[in-house]
C-alpha cells in the first residue's frame, strides 16, 4: 500500500490543522494506523493509533484530549485532527500502516508552531 501524508503547515500556538494519511489500497480499513511525529534533533515518537475499523483508539500523553484520529473507511483515509497546537508539537508527522506483520510507512508532512 502507498500513504500519503498531507495537511502540515505553519501555525500559531493554539491554532488546529487537520492531517490526513490517504492510502492506495481499497482495504485499508483493515489495516491499524499510526501517527507518529520527528522533531528536529530527536527521536520519532508515535502520537496516535487506531484499530482496524476504527473502534480502538491510542494517544500518547502528550497529545490527549486536543488530538483526534479517526477514519474515513469511503475515502480510504485517516485523519489526525489537532487542537490548541504548541511549540512542541512541531515536528514532521508520519503515518503508518500495519497488516498482516508488514508496517508500511508515508513520507512525513510538517507541521510548524510558532509562539
Amino acid at each position: 500500500v502507498q500513504l500519503q501524508a498531507s495537511g502540515g503547515g505553519s501555525v500559531q500556538t493554539g491554532d488546529l490543522l487537520r492531517l490526513s494519511c490517504a492510502a492506495s489500497d481499497p482495504r485499508f480499513k483493515d489495516y491499524a494506523v499510526g501517527w507518529f511525529r520527528q522533531a528536529p534533533g530527536k527521536e520519532r515518537e508515535g502520537v496516535a493509533c487506531i484499530s482496524p475499523g476504527g473502534s480502538v483508539t491510542y494517544y500518547r500523553n502528550s497529545v490527549e484530549g486536543r488530538f483526534t484520529i479517526s477514519r474515513d473507511i469511503a475515502k480510504n483515509t485517516v485523519y489526525l485532527q489537532m487542537h490548541s497546537l504548541k511549540p512542541e508539537d512541531t515536528a514532521v508527522y508520519y503515518c503508518n500502516a500495519l497488516n498482516d506483520g508488514t508496517l508500511y510507512w508515508g513520507q512525513g508532512t510538517l507541521v510548524t508552531v510558532s509562539s
